[in-house]
């Protein structure tokens, strides 16, 4: 008997001390994709990973104020940007089990001076990103208006009275807007008779013991252990401090920390505060009016991730970035909060996730290997596992919107990508990486990939720097017989109020507007124009130009009438 505990005991030693070696393995790994911001000298980030109700590991790296030298940790308090939509949809779910709205309840309910649209446009529209409002940040930069500028909350609810048309029919399409979750925060100050600060204080943040998270809506606020923001300078060799003096919340505004985000991710596997069916109504995917599913419920982004569903938000405003990513049937969350404005907080969630989860994902793919012969059978894509594809099936234009395109050539073999807007063609200058990958050179932060190889062609460009964009292979458009001459003059929009002045300078044409700098200008189609980052088709009346309309990403189609 001695003898056989003996050897339990010794085995037991054992398994503990691989098991903490393991342990041990996987902070070294997340400490290898954070080590660029793993200095004295940069901003970095805090980084929480919870597992079973646990936290399984949780740092800071870099600085959290780069002035007096103090670092990140995971008490640091980081504004989320958009991932504070949950809780702006929480207070609605919370207001609604308290009987005092209903989803289906129309927007001119709370804002009767709105255009007559606004008795099409229900609370659950607004909450999952179908009601066609046109989104306020994007107003903001086409009046005129930079990010260091102020307004208040009645400026915007002017802004959006005066839009005489919507982006779509509420319910036909989706489009993500930060306008729809401000209108949310202003609902919850109405339906509950106190501002949402308020109301998210009593009723979550402080009965889950959140003492470090509030929804910031005084600038002037001081913030206990607050990261500050920063945008990088020089090419990223220093930084500038990017922050904002805005007080909007709904839509963005919550401040909060790793430990504190840790109490909120354990309400989602059980609370007395946030019931099941809280949680049931928060990650009900949305729908359109013909039934298609959003993969977006209240606040949270309803997906899969090799196979494993996932619950997310990632957000960014001024010099913050961040992601909160769950795997809720492993009870598994990574949380990556950053102070730095060139951060993808949501790519190194993803890249934590394969660390923790690998023999996860492992058995996965087995199964359905077993299961369906191969795990391309069951559509999945992954762009490393194409075949190498030849310079020639790469070269061509490749466009993200109208005026900015690439172009890709293959001049004696090496490939080379230009920037084709502004009248240049500035060469990237890009290296083989990875099968059809591509970086640019010595920076390994700025990486194409080339996908989709159709009619001997690769078809898109996937381009990583910071985010992710997708360019689309698009044919050249003969641009050389446009007279430039017929854009000039001034244009008004009633809706945003404001004039847009076009002008020629040395043969090119510029944009001016509220006193800013001028702006170049585009042609990319025969009516068509690339102007303050947005596209404009000309409209006219025979050969007379009459006027544009412009569309601007999460805003389509504002009138300007030629003066």
């Amino acid at each position: 008997m001695r003898r056989y505990f003996i050897t339990f005991l010794i085995l037991t030693c054992f398994t503990s001390t691989a098991l903490a070696a393991a342990a041990d393995d996987k902070r070294r790994a997340v400490d290898e994709i954070f080590s660029a911001w793993d200095r004295g000298d940069v901003p970095g980030a805090g980084v929480g990973v919870f597992k079973d109700g646990k936290v399984v590991y949780a740092r800071g790296y870099g600085m959290a104020n780069l002035d007096y030298g103090l670092a990140n940790d995971e008490n640091s308090v980081f504004r989320i940007g958009s991932t504070s939509k949950q809780f702006t949809g929480a207070c609605i779910v919370l207001l609604e089990m308290q009987g005092k709205l209903s989803f289906s309840d129309s927007l001119d309910n709370y804002f009767p001076n709105f255009p007559a649209y606004a008795k099409e446009i229900t609370i659950q529209q607004l909450l999952n990103h179908t009601s066609g409002v046109r989104d306020y940040l994007s107003l903001a930069r086409l009046k005129g208006l930079k990010s260091d500028d102020f307004y208040q909350d009645r400026e915007i609810e002017a802004w959006l009275m005066a839009q005489k048309e919507l982006n779509f029919k509420p319910g036909e399409q989706d489009m993500y807007s930060n306008s729809g979750y401000w209108l949310l925060g202003q609902i919850v100050n109405k339906a509950s008779g106190m501002d949402m600060a308020t109301f998210a204080e009593k009723y979550v943040f402080k009965p889950l013991g959140m003492s470090n998270t509030h929804f910031h809506d005084d600038h002037n606020r001081i913030v206990k252990n607050r990261s500050t923001g920063y945008a990088p300078v020089s090419g990223g060799k220093t930084y500038r401090i990017s922050t904002t003096t805005l007080d909007m919340i709904g839509d963005g505004g919550i401040f909060t920390s790793i430990s504190d985000i840790k109490k909120w991710d354990d309400a989602y596997y059980g609370s007395d505060i946030l019931n099941a069916q809280f949680w049931q109504v928060m990650t009900r995917e949305g729908e359109l009016n013909d039934g298609k599913k959003l993969g977006y419920g209240v606040g949270l982004v309803i997906d899969e991730y090799k196979r494993l569903k996932i619950i997310s938000h990632g957000g960014a405003f001024v010099g913050y970035r961040a992601e909160l990513l769950r795997f809720p049937e492993q009870k598994f969350t990574v949380a990556v909060f950053a102070n730095r404005s060139d951060a993808d907080p949501t790519t190194k969630a993803f890249q934590v996730a394969d660390i923790y989860l690998e023999q996860v994902f492992k058995e996965q793919s087995e199964s359905e290997a077993k299961t369906n012969g191969t795990i391309e059978s069951q559509g999945f894509s992954d762009s490393k596992s194409e075949a190498k594809m030849s310079s020639e099936q790469l070269v061509g234009n490749y466009e993200l919107r109208p005026g900015r395109q690439l172009l890709v050539t293959a001049d004696e073999g090496p490939i080379h990508v230009y920037q084709l807007w502004n009248h240049t063609e500035y060469d990237l200058k890009v290296i083989a990486k990875e099968s059809n990958t591509y970086q640019i050179v010595d920076d390994e932060s700025l990486q194409f990939t080339f996908t989709d190889l159709t009619d001997n062609k690769a078809q898109a460009i996937k381009i990583v720097q910071g985010g992710e964009t997708v360019w689309k292979r698009v044919e050249p458009v003969d641009v050389s017989g446009v007279d430039v001459n017929d854009f000039m003059g001034a244009y008004y929009s009633e809706e945003l109020d404001v004039i847009y002045e076009l002008f020629i300078d040395n043969g090119n044409l510029f944009l001016t507007l509220n006193g800013n700098d001028p702006i170049e200008v585009t042609v990319t189609g025969i009516d068509e124009l690339m102007l303050n980052n947005s596209t404009a088709e000309i409209f006219r009346a025979g050969d007379d130009v009459q006027g544009f309309k412009l569309s601007a990403g999460r805003v389509k189609n504002i009138k300007f009438v030629k003066q």
